[in-house]
This record gives structure tokens, C-alpha cells and sequence, in this order.
């Protein structure tokens, strides 16, 4: 039975959680310029293979600051909740969301990727059978007319650049969605800190190896400090600290 200062706590709680929310809005809208910037200068497959590269290190790092163990030793059945989040979260939307912010332009970046609670509503309707408000089917339908909108301005313009990049930042948002559905309980069994840390680390060898072509014969020496920089934001401010927060809250 629940008592009043249960009720304050749980109220601290949320508050705590909405700030740690908005936080994560204010880092990742600040984060489609910085990244389209450094996309341009250093080509998105180097990049990724940076950013994989310190990303792996930093989250090696986080663990044994907090000695925690490298990899989880999973419960019966979060086996494949495990595999899931790694691929969809750090592997298919951090490669989709490159290419697409890269092909794209930030503000048609920000608003396809704003629809991450929207796809959220399908998909939780599609995999768990959640029943949907009517406002809420009318909110999911203005929201996909919107971003059809955006991306039939470019069709008509014959723009296949920009609209496959927003294809991309689609399927990203979709990624994204299906990451929160099973990260969510991982998370509430294991800590948020530690799934994060866990699936990163899994899936930078991955990024690595799709990238090593690239990245070896690209002119590093002649990349700006301030594509580095923006690397160095992607790791330690979008990636480990966002993301760390998403997955808190």
C-alpha cells in the first residue's frame, strides 16, 4: 500500500525523469548541425569508424569506472531482447541517421526523427496489441501526413538525394522505436548505464569492420579540428551521455 511520502517520491521521480527528457531533446536537436558539418568534412564512413573506434574505448572506459562487467550475464529470454536492441538502437540507427542527416538537410532531420514517440504508438500497437485512443490514432495520422509532406516536396523537385536521406532518417526513427520497446526492460532489470554501455560496445566492432575501407583511405590529416570536435560531441554528449539519459528515463 502506497503512503504519501511514496507518492512525493514518485512525483520527485518523474520530475527528475522530464528533465533528464528534455535534456536529451536539447542534445540531440543541437546535435543535427554539429554532425551535418562534420559529415561533410570528414565523409560519413570515416566518421562512423571514429566514432565507433572512441565510442568503443569510452564505454570500456564507464565500466571499469563503475566496475561493472564487460559483458551481462542475461536471464532466461533476454537473449534476443539483448540481440534486438544492439542491432536496431547502436548498430541500424546510429548507420541510418549518419547517412540520412549527411543526404538531408538538420531541420527536415529534427522533425522525421521527432516522430520517434509516434512510430513508438504503431509499433507498440503492432508487437503487444496496446490499445490506441482515438486522439492518439488522430495524432499518429497528422504526424505521417507532415512528414509525407516534407518528403513529397523534395519527390516533386526530383531531389533523390535529399528524399533517400529522409528515407533513411525514417527507417533511423523506426530503429529508434523498436530499440525503446526492448530496451525498456533490460533496462529495468540490469541499469540503464549498463545496457548502454553493453550494446555500444558490441556494436562498434561491427561499425569498425563495415568501415575500415573507407576510413583508411581518407585524408585525416587534412580534416579541421572542428570535424574532430564534432566527433568528439557525438561520443561523449549524444552518444554516452543522451543516450545513457534515454535509457534512465
Amino acid at each position: 500500500m502506497s503512503t504519501p511520502t511514496d507518492a512525493l517520491a514518485d512525483a520527485a521521480l518523474q520530475r527528475r525523469a522530464l528533465f533528464a527528457g528534455l535534456g536529451v531533446v536539447v542534445l540531440w536537436g543541437a546535435s543535427f548541425s554539429i554532425q551535418k558539418a562534420a559529415y561533410g568534412a570528414m565523409q560519413p564512413g570515416p566518421f562512423l569508424f571514429f566514432r565507433a573506434s572512441l565510442m568503443g574505448l569510452s564505454v570500456i572506459a564507464m565500466l571499469l569506472w563503475y566496475r561493472r562487467p564487460w559483458l551481462p550475464v542475461l536471464q532466461p529470454g533476454d537473449g534476443r531482447l539483448f540481440a534486438t536492441a544492439t542491432l536496431t538502437g547502436p548498430f541500424l540507427h546510429v548507420l541510418f541517421v549518419t547517412y540520412g542527416v549527411h543526404w538531408s538537410t538538420p531541420f527536415t532531420s529534427a522533425v522525421i526523427m521527432a516522430c520517434g514517440p509516434v512510430i513508438t504508438l504503431v509499433l507498440m500497437r503492432l508487437l503487444h496489441g496496446t490499445r490506441l485512443r482515438p486522439v492518439q490514432v488522430l495524432g499518429v495520422a497528422l504526424a505521417f501526413t507532415g512528414v509525407l509532406l516534407f518528403m513529397a516536396d523534395k519527390l516533386m523537385q526530383a531531389d533523390l538525394r535529399a528524399s533517400g536521406g529522409d528515407l533513411m532518417l525514417l527507417a533511423a526513427a523506426v530503429c529508434f522505436s523498436l530499440y525503446t520497446i526492448r530496451v525498456t526492460p533490460l533496462a529495468r532489470r540490469y541499469g540503464g548505464l549498463e545496457i548502454m554501455c553493453w550494446t555500444s560496445l558490441l556494436a562498434s566492432p561491427l561499425f569498425m569492420a563495415l568501415t575500415l575501407w573507407p576510413a583508411l583511405h581518407a585524408p585525416v590529416a587534412t580534416f579541421p579540428v572542428a570535424a574532430w570536435g564534432g566527433l568528439v560531441w557525438t561520443v561523449l554528449l549524444t552518444a554516452l551521455l543522451a543516450w545513457s539519459l534515454w535509457s534512465w528515463t
